[in-house]
């Protein structure tokens, strides 16, 4: 009796309890595996005047173990009726999980069933699920449209379903709609049928196997442009008002489309593909299959964009291409391993725009996008690229760096260690295999590993080393973190040494991580062409390598192919530095860029002292090329912000290292995207700091583009740089506001508003209209108020006092929500704000108090606060 009552305790202790009282039959956040979707009909009817939906799913199910209960999710609905197989039956809800599940009195048998739900719903008002946006016309007119956002975690706010990446399924899918608008889906319309009332109905094929949070389908008034590639229809829609800036989208998707349908050998599977401009859109884009959706800055070209405006759309458009087979036709298995989408979508964007669109130096991009993830991943409050998911704000954390930037270069590096070839033979194998499938991380090592017997002569070594790409691929997604290589030279021995590099090491709980490491390494001797590299696993703690007597220095991680950053002993650093002040061209462009880097990151660490970066910088007077410019104006920009903040700039050593650089650049319409990426960074800084009258020059050009009607052109790379001086006068400002109300190019307006926030007038900011500025800005907004002096701390407290509005609009752990946090404390530096910012998420009741992006943060500023306290006297002195 004693284990009975206690098993029956126990029982009724762990189910939750439903809606209406009941326990509800399910435990857990992952859904029972006894029941898989089949295929789904779906019919939904949005109201836009009222901003509501009507819905039916009838859902064809296969019991696959014998079992009581169904689960499926559902959120946010008005649920009228449930049959199964035609009888009416009692559905239980418990909303914290987002679940719905039907009971049975007893245990249904394997086979196929019918589902049937019908339901209604608002139409949600932030920016997932099935949701409405706005936007008004050049006459003035508010125009209204629904469309969705499904990923990750949103089908179950437009349709109740098994929404999970692993349960894939098929769909048909009508539509009703008013007769003014069209309607968009996955797949091609099938037809059109008239109802009464003056609607109609769209339905559309029945779609290819694929996970829920790919499903779309957008209600607007747009318009569209096509051209047919490789049996594909490809479409590019947007509002009738910006039906001109399409066309460069189409060319470049359509280019794109024949490069991966060669690259993979796997054509696209669908007959068509839809590129679709959302006026008011959180994300950059979304890949849903064959209607991949995009804010209007990714997606459209105005005549007056430039090459870098055309850069950032062709990246995106790049991007959401390449999943269409990485992520679509394959998938992921659950959200722990969302690099197998990311970092794969991220890494082909790369490469295949190096190779489709040369001119637009992609590779420049890539390198900052790896330094990026580098500064990421050297947090203690970093991730596995590959790490345990179990709840709906971790899944939505998952949408970081590590999964994008690092992701991709840890495939950037397997590929320099396997060559293109190899790579791409195991990419296709892949492909093969899971198409229409689920995988995880080893699978793609397995794939990847059957190029083996093809490897060259020169990565034998890793066979005689029994490493085989999983061994050595786990390495990289199993620990968070990278390596710091340690490079120490006697004579011709190199002692090399691993450990995982932290740029605060005193907090650090593992130390005992080890990577397999493929280090490559140029010398004096030949230190530019690809040629040039060597290679050499290092698996353990510690290995030697043995040089030629001649050799001087070494470079090691050529082209910073590799995800890790290496320190040498203090004749090491001597040598490649005098080497660069006798002749910069001694490294390739990007080996200098990784220099600069890594001296920079080991400063931070305290592992280099910044007198030592500072003896580094002085070669810089010779540099002429992008990457290591660039890559060094970012890195006195992050100091020269927080001395800002202290109140502490001094403007000699710019003007010593880059004046004569910033004062011989051209205001004048460029073509390279190389030399505007350049000169957009020089005088944006030159500007902020108001070096070499920059902002006289600014100012005039403003004045010109404004009293000329805006026919006099202001380059479209310089633009933002001119707007941020001409916003910080009271008449400019205005001027600004009313060009940004006006506008429809949307990379001018968003340069424009970007900005109006810029100002240091802090009563301009507040006066700043929330109506005249959509939503999805609002990461921005804020992390342009926090650069200057005068708005970092309105816009902590901003922040602050409307965190339970900003969680309601944008999800918890969101990429918005990392943005607008990290924005609004990265500039910290001190123990005040650092106490502050702690009291306010450990506050009861704070929302997302327990995100990662939460520690992320407080370590930020602890580290600010101890690079200040060891370097500021250096940097007054120096700087």
């Amino acid at each position: 009796c004693v284990n009975d009552f206690r098993t029956n305790l126990t029982m009724d202790s762990i189910y939750p309890i439903s809606t209406s009282g009941e326990l509800f039959p399910w435990t857990e956040l992952r859904l029972p595996p006894s029941v898989h979707p089949v295929h789904y009909n779906i019919s939904l009817h949005p109201n836009l005047a009222l901003m509501t939906f009507q819905g039916c799913v009838s859902i064809l199910v296969q019991v696959l173990h014998e079992t009581k209960n169904i689960v499926l999710h559902s959120s946010d609905m008005n649920i009228s009726k449930v049959t199964f197989e035609g009888k009416e039956v009692h559905v239980l809800e418990y909303k914290p999980w987002q679940q719905i599940a039907i009971k049975f009195p007893e245990d249904l048998k394997k086979g196929q069933y019918v589902l049937n739900i019908n339901y209604t719903a608002k139409l949600s008002n932030s920016y997932d699920g099935f949701y409405n946006s706005s936007y008004v016309d050049t006459n003035g007119t508010k125009r209204v449209l629904a469309a969705t956002q499904f990923e990750p975690l949103a089908a179950r706010k437009a349709f109740p379903c098994f929404d999970e990446p692993a349960f894939k399924s098929t769909f048909t899918i009508k539509m009703t709609r008013e007769r003014k608008y069209i309607s968009l889906s996955n797949m091609p319309k099938v037809k059109t049928t008239d109802l009464k009332n003056g609607l109609q109905e769209d339905e559309f094929e029945k779609s290819v196997k694929m996970s829920n949070y790919l499903v779309a389908f957008i209600v607007a008034e747009f318009i569209g442009v096509s051209n047919n590639v490789s049996k594909t229809m490809v479409s590019v829609y947007a509002i009738p008002d910006k039906k001109d800036q399409v066309q460069y989208a189409l060319d470049t998707a359509c280019k794109l489309l024949e490069f991966y349908n060669t690259f993979f050998e796997n054509d696209y599977p669908l007959s068509k593909l839809d590129l679709v401009a959302i006026p008011d859109f959180l994300a950059g884009a979304m890949e849903n299959w064959g209607l991949i959706t995009f804010r209007e800055t990714t997606l459209l070209v105005g005549n007056n964009s430039s090459s870098i405006d055309k850069q950032l759309v062709t990246s995106v458009i790049a991007h959401e291409l390449a999943h269409q087979w990485f992520g679509n036709l394959v998938t992921m298995r659950w959200w722990n391993d969302l690099w197998l989408n990311e970092g794969f979508a991220t890494y082909m964007q790369y490469m295949s725009i190096e190779t489709v669109f040369p001119d637009l130096n992609i590779d420049t991009e890539f390198l900052n996008v790896r330094f990026k993830a580098l500064t990421k991943d050297a947090l203690n409050s970093s991730h596995p690229v590959s790490t345990v998911v179990s709840t709906p704000e971790q899944v939505e954390e998952m949408f970081d760096s590590v999964s994008y930037e690092k992701g991709a270069s840890i495939l950037l590096m397997l590929n320099a260690t396997l060559t293109d070839g190899e790579f791409r033979k195991g990419v296709i194998e892949y492909l093969q295999k899971y198409n229409l499938s689920n995988t995880e991380s080893e699978d793609l090592w397995n794939s990847l590993s059957q190029v083996r017997p093809f490897l060259s002569e020169m990565n034998l070594r890793c066979l005689k080393q029994n490493l085989s790409v999983s061994e050595m691929m786990n390495t990289w997604t199993v620990h968070k973190g990278f390596p710091l290589v340690t490079v120490k030279r006697n004579g011709t021995q190199v002692t090399l040494t691993q450990e995982h590099f932290l740029l605060n090491a005193e907090n650090s709980t593992d130390d005992s991580s080890l990577w397999h490491i493929p280090l490559t390494y140029v010398n004096d001797s030949c230190s530019f062409l690809s040629s040039c590299k060597q290679v050499f696993h290092l698996k353990d703690k510690t290995a030697t390598l043995k040089l030629p007597d001649q050799v001087k220095w070494l470079k090691f991680n050529f082209k910073n192919d590799g995800f890790y950053i290496v320190h040498y002993d203090e004749e090491g650093w001597k040598n490649l530095i005098d080497a660069l002040k006798g002749d910069v061209n001694v490294l390739s462009c990007k080996d200098r860029a990784a220099l600069i880097n890594n001296i920079f990151t080991l400063s931070s660490s305290g592992k280099v002292s910044f007198r030592q970066v500072l003896n580094l910088m002085d070669y810089i007077r010779n540099e002429t090329e992008t990457a290591p410019l660039t890559e060094a104006l970012f890195q006195l920009g992050q100091i020269y912000m927080l001395l800002d903040k202290r109140s502490e700039l001094n403007l000699s050593y710019i003007d010593d290292h880059f004046g004569s650089l910033m004062a011989g650049q051209s205001w004048d319409l460029e073509s390279s995207v190389s030399k505007m990426t350049l000169r957009s960074a020089l005088l944006e800084m030159a500007c902020s700091l108001n070096i070499r009258n920059c902002s006289t020059q600014a100012k005039h050009l403003f004045d010109q583009w404004f009293t000329s009607n805006k026919t006099s052109l202001i380059p479209s790379d310089l633009m933002r740089t001119v707007f941020k001086v001409a916003a910080q006068t009271d008449e400019g400002w205005g001027k600004l506001l009313d060009t940004y109300k006006h506008s429809i190019n949307d990379q001018e307006k968003r340069k424009t508003l970007e900005a109006l926030a810029s100002t240091q007038d802090i009563r301009k900011i507040i006066c700043l209209d929330g109506s005249e500025i959509q939503t999805q800005e609002f990461p921005l907004v804020i992390n342009a108020i926090c650069k200057n002096f005068a708005g970092y701390l309105y816009a902590w407290d901003f922040v602050k006092e409307n965190w339970d509005k900003i969680t309601q609009k944008f999800p918890v752990g969101s990429f918005a929500i990392q943005s607008i946090l990290m924005s609004a404390t990265s500039q910290f530096s001190t123990k005040t704000h650092l106490t502050e910012t702690q009291n306010f998420f450990t506050s009861p009741g704070t929302k997302g108090s327990q995100m990662r992006i939460v520690r992320e943060a407080i370590e930020t500023i602890k580290l600010n606060m101890r690079w200040m306290e060891k370097n500021l006297n250096t940097l007054q002195r120096w700087l």
